[in-house]
C-alpha cells in the first residue's frame, strides 16, 4: 500500500502533512498491513530534515509560481518559472508518480503540488485536496473537479464546479504532540526559555519562514512591551540576524533585555512549550497559525499578511476573529503604538481574554489530522 503526499513550500504545507502522516501510522486498520509513504514536493533543509524523522520517502521537484506583484526582479523570476521550473517540474512530478504508483495521492496545495496534481490526473489515480485557506487556492480551483474529496478548514470555504458531497469541513490538521501534556507540565517552558515569571507572557510567530514586517513592527515596539511583557519570539531563520542586530539597538536597559527571548525556528517541543507558556500570541493569519492557535485556546491578535494571494490572510483572520478567539490588526499601516494600545486593551480585560481562549477552543478542530486519515483509509480498504 503506497500512499505518496504533496504540497510546497512552506511550513504551512508541510506540518499538516506530518501530522496526516502521524494518524496513519497510529490507525489501528493498518496495524497489520506494509504501507511506504513518500513526498513529491519542492526542495528545502527543512523539509529533509522533518520527513527523514518521519521515515518519508522524499522526492524532489523543480517549482515554480507566478508572482502578482511585478517588478524587473519578480517579472525575470516568472520569465525563469514559466520556461524552466514549471515545465521542468511537471516532467519530474509525471516521472516519480508514475515509478511509485501510489494507491491515493494527497495534495496539501500551494505551487509545488499542482504537478503533482496534474501527473495524478494523467495516470488517473485518485487524488484528495485539502484546501487551507477561505479562498480557494489556485491549486484548488485547477484541480478540485477530478478530485476523489476535497478537505476544508473552514466552513465558509466553497468549491465551484464539484459536487458538494465531495466537500467535507475537518479543520486544519494539526500535530496532536502539540497539545499532549497539561497545564502544569507548560512550567518546562519557563525554564525551556529561561522565563522570570513575574510578567504575562506574549509569544509572537512569524510562521514558519517568518515575517520581516511584522517582525520590526514588534521590534520597534519592544521599549514599551518589556516595561510590561515577556516576549518569546521567533523570527524566522532568514530574519534572524537582522531582528538580533535591531533588537541590540532597540533595548537600551540591560534588565529588560533579559525579557526578551529571540528565536529563528522552534522544534516541535519549543513551540509545544511557547503556546503553553503564553497568555497572548500574536501572528500572521495563515490557516496553519489560526487552527494551532485555537486548539491552544489562547487569546490572539492576528496581523494578516497584505500582499497574500486573494487577500486570503485577512479573510482567514476575520472569519476566526468573528468567533470572538481573537483581535485582527489591519495590515496596511499598523504601527507599534495601535500595536502595542491593542496588547494593553486585551490584557486591561482578564474577563474578555478567558472568553476569547474559551471561543478559541469551541472554533479548534484538534482531530483534523485524524478524520483526514481515516477518510484516506477508508478508502484504501474499501
Amino acid at each position: 500500500m503506497k500512499i505518496l503526499f504533496a504540497g510546497g513550500g512552506t511550513g504551512g504545507h508541510l506540518f499538516p502533512i506530518i501530522a496526516i502522516i502521524r494518524e496513519l501510522k497510529k490507525n489501528p486498520a493498518l496495524e497489520n498491513k506494509k504501507i511506504k509513504i513518500y513526498f513529491v514536493g519542492p526542495d528545502g533543509k527543512v523539509s529533509r530534515e522533518l520527513l527523514k524523522k518521519e521515515e518519508v520517502e522524499m522526492k524532489t521537484i523543480l517549482a515554480g509560481k507566478m508572482r502578482r506583484s511585478l517588478t524587473p526582479k519578480t517579472i525575470f523570476q516568472n520569465i525563469i518559472d514559466l520556461i524552466i521550473k514549471i515545465p521542468v517540474g511537471f516532467i519530474q512530478s509525471l516521472i516519480y508518480v508514475q515509478i511509485i504508483s501510489p494507491d491515493i495521492i494527497f495534495s496539501k496545495g500551494g505551487y509545488g503540488a499542482l504537478p503533482v496534481n496534474i501527473a495524478a490526473k494523467i495516470l488517473k489515480i485518485p487524488l484528495f485536496l485539502h484546501e487551507s485557506d477561505i479562498v480557494p487556492g489556485k491549486t484548488t480551483k485547477l484541480s478540485a473537479k477530478t478530485a476523489t474529496a476535497i478537505f476544508t478548514s473552514f466552513p465558509e470555504t466553497k468549491i465551484a464546479n464539484v459536487i458538494p458531497s465531495k466537500v467535507l469541513w475537518v479543520g486544519n490538521p494539526i500535530r496532536s504532540e502539540l497539545l499532549s501534556g497539561s497545564e502544569q507540565e507548560g512550567q518546562e517552558g519557563k525554564k525551556l526559555f529561561n522565563l522570570s515569571g513575574n510578567k504575562p507572557v506574549i509569544f509572537i510567530w512569524g510562521g514558519s519562514q517568518g515575517a520581516k514586517e511584522m517582525n520590526e513592527l514588534v521590534l520597534t515596539a519592544l521599549p514599551d512591551l518589556l516595561k510590561n511583557f515577556e516576549i518569546i519570539h521567533q523570527c524566522g531563520l532568514k530574519n534572524y540576524e537582522e531582528a538580533k542586530v535591531m533588537a541590540d539597538i532597540i533595548i537600551k536597559e540591560p534588565p529588560l533585555a533579559k525579557g526578551y527571548h529571540l528565536f529563528d525556528f522552534l522544534t516541535e517541543n519549543e513551540m509545544k512549550q511557547a503556546y503553553k507558556s503564553a497568555h497572548l500570541i500574536i501572528s500572521r493569519a495563515g490557516s496553519g497559525a489560526i487552527f494551532e492557535i485555537a486548539a491552544a485556546g489562547k487569546p490572539s491578535i492576528m496581523i494578516p499578511l497584505p500582499e497574500s494571494s486573494q487577500d486570503h490572510q485577512a479573510k482567514n483572520a476575520n472569519a476566526y476573529a468573528s468567533t470572538g478567539a481573537a483581535v485582527v490588526m489591519e495590515p496596511k499601516n499598523p504601527t507599534p503604538a495601535l500595536l502595542f494600545s491593542k496588547i494593553m486593551l486585551i490584557f486591561s480585560q482578564p474577563e474578555k481574554m478567558q472568553e476569547m481562549g474559551r471561543a478559541a477552543l469551541r472554533f479548534a478542530k484538534p482531530n483534523a489530522a485524524k478524520d483526514i486519515a481515516a477518510e484516506l483509509i477508508s478508502y484504501l480498504i474499501k
